[in-house]
Order: C-alpha cells, then structure tokens, then sequence
C-alpha cells in the first residue's frame, strides 16, 4: 500500500485530526492512537454505540491502534518520546502550548527525530491574536465569512449539517500537508512543521465569491448569491409526495432542456435574468414541480441531459445504485459494523479497510514492546 513504510503517531481526537489519520491508515499508514488512560478519545463515548465504543468512533479509527500513555507523567512522557525516534508523522489537535507545557513540542521533538513530519490541527493557527481562543466548527466558518452567506434571503444565518471546519478547513489539508511534507522530505531528508488552520482553509474554501470581493468590495447578500439562492435554475423544489428536487441547470443546454421539459419554453432566454425575474420564475417553477411525484419527475428527467436529482434521505442514499457501484458503503467485512466506504480510488494501490477500531489501549503492550521500549501495564 503506499503508505505501509508510515508510522504515524495520532494525539487527536473526536473528529479533524481522526478522520486524517483514518485517511492515512486506510492506505496502509500504521497509525497509533496516543489516548489517554482509562478514558480515551471522547468519542468513543458518543450514542449510538457499537459494543462499547461509538459508530462515529469505529467509522474514525478503523486501521489503526490503541495505545495508553499518560502524557502528563515523567514515564509517559518518556515512552512517547521514544516513540518519536521511530516514526514518521505526529498529528495532533490541541490549543497552542498545550504540547509545550507537556514538554513534547514540535521544537522538543524536532531534536530527537530531524526527520519528523509534525502537524497541528487547530481552528486559529500556531501565529495570530486568536491562538488562545476556543473553538467549533460554527465559529471558524462565522469568522470566515462563511456563514453568513448560507441561507435564505432576509433570513438568518443557517448552519450546514456537515463540518465544513473540521473536514474541509482540517481534516484533509491536513492530509495533504503531511503527504506533501513526506514527498519534501524524499528530496531534503528533512522533517517540518504542517500548521494548519481551519479558519484559513475554509476561508481558502471560498474561489466563487471572495475574489469579487476582494475585486469590488462589494459585499454579496444572503440568498442573492448564483450558486446559493439566486437563480431559479439552481434551486430546490417540492414535488407533490412532499419530496424534494434539487436542478442545477446553470449551462444555457441543461436550462433549455429543464425548461421544455416543464412546459416553459418562455422562461429559456431569462436564465441570467434579474432577482425580480428569477423569484417569479422559481414560484411558477415550483407550482409545475408540486404536480407530480419525485419518482414521475425522476422517470421524466432519466432519458433527458439535465441536471435534476432527487434530494435523498440517507436510507434513500445507502440503496442508490450509484453508491452500491463506488463501494461507498461496506458492510459484513468486519463483523456486523457498517462503513463509509474509501472515496479516493487509486487503480493499482487503492485504500482497505482492514480491520475494525481498537479498544482502548488494545496494542500497548505490543507497541512498547515491538519498539523495545518497556513494557507497560495496559490501561
């Protein structure tokens, strides 16, 4: 696999920095989870649970393994550091100054292994006002500008049901950041420092609208923007078994073909037409879409080259045949857990999915001793 010759030690936990390592050990990364004793990463409390681990813990930490150390004693302190002379990567997510005041810094560890890739995950930065500041995945997307983009006009702020910080502005920059660093690292035989920040990524996550900005200065108003709320030929309407479709018909050729389709050849040439236009389309628009099911306008738009789909439930999602095809959900592999499946496929070294989450503190013993590092109780 293309990461096989990767030892990766992962101090994070709940979501951005898990999901980056998942990435890692799903290619092969031998990831080892550094948690805590007796309590562990968080997340493994979360419900639903599978045995006595969470399913969002089991979907996070597939392929890797447990080990305990108490990073705050002199001995924990010592069997990580020994630990770093033999690894590639160290990833971890706390505030800035947390690892300084354990005494296994960047600086610290940079000194006993030159070659270390050593990435932080926080929401702020290593630099800046805002490095003590705390954080959700709400608050980075609110500084950037983000969400106040989202949502309906002359409405308030809606906040997005997936993590756009903590994957888009964290998890996998993150990932890319540590590829690029082994890659600079096959070239310098030097070890860096990967400083991402969340708010940074997701500000970086904005090309349709903040270059206009930067450009105009011109700030662009919820709900009035092209891709979110503007135009009627990208937009969400409801079907008559209070369904929903999703058309996203902003080429002159898929509009076209929507528009005969419904029966409105006349709204054609106004595809780029003003706001007052556009809402008056959306309500005729939505009237003609109230008049049948989905699956009618499904059946109906099949044979056509249109961009409309149907907005699933996640039920809907796991059955489709575009996703049985992409393998997007695997089941049955490891026991009775149900897994998202590997999205990056590579044709001759593609990810696995190899064996199921560790429990906690599962390989400390094996870890310590594979290393030649003492023997420790497991906890």
């Amino acid at each position: 696999m293309p990461l096989s010759s990767v030892r990766v030690l992962d101090l994070s936990r709940l979501l951005p920095g898990p999901y980056c390592t998942m990435i890692l050990a799903d290619f092969g990364a031998e990831v080892i989870k550094i948690e805590e004793p007796y309590i562990g990463d968080y997340a493994r409390a979360y419900l639903p649970k599978i045995d006595e681990d969470s399913a969002f813990f089991h979907t996070l930490n597939r392929n890797k393994k447990s080990v305990c150390l108490d990073l705050k004693s002199v001995e924990g302190r010592d069997y990580f550091l020994q630990l770093v002379k033999q690894s590639d990567v160290v990833v971890e997510s706390f505030r800035p100054g947390v690892m300084r005041r354990l005494g296994i810094d960047y600086e610290t560890l940079k000194e006993i292994n030159p070659q270390l890739i050593y990435c932080a995950i926080t929401g702020y930065g290593q630099t800046g006002p805002y490095v003590e500041k705390p954080g959700h995945d709400v608050n980075y997307i609110s500084y950037a500008g983000v969400l106040n983009m989202m949502g309906e006009r002359n409405g308030k702020p809606v906040i997005p049901a997936v993590q756009i910080a903590d994957i888009g502005g964290g998890a996998m920059p993150a990932t890319i950041g540590i590829l690029l660093a082994l890659m600079a690292r096959e070239k310098t035989g030097k070890g860096q420092m990967v400083d991402i920040s969340m708010l940074d990524n997701v500000i970086s996550w904005m090309p349709t609208l903040l270059p206009d900005y930067l450009a105009t200065n011109n700030e662009p108003e919820r709900g009035n923007i092209v891709l979110s709320g503007k135009l009627a030929c990208y937009e969400v309407y409801q079907t008559k078994d209070k369904k929903w479709l999703s058309v996203g018909a902003l080429e002159m050729k898929f509009w076209e073909t929507f528009c005969k389709t419904i029966g409105r050849e006349d709204f054609i040439v106004h595809l780029n037409a003003p706001t007052m236009i556009q809402d008056k389309m959306k309500i005729e628009i939505q009237k003609i879409i109230a008049q049948k099911t989905q699956d009618e306008w499904m059946t109906i738009f099949q044979t056509m080259d249109s961009c409309v789909a149907p907005v699933y439930s996640f039920e809907e999602m796991v059955n489709d045949p575009q996703v049985k095809a992409r393998d997007m959900i695997k089941s049955g592999e490891l026991g009775t857990t149900k897994h998202v499946g590997i999205p990056i496929k590579l044709s001759e070294t593609p990810g696995e999915i190899r064996k199921q989450a560790p429990k906690l503190g599962e390989h400390t013993d094996e870890i310590l001793m594979e290393m030649g590092i003492k023997k420790t109780r497991r906890k």
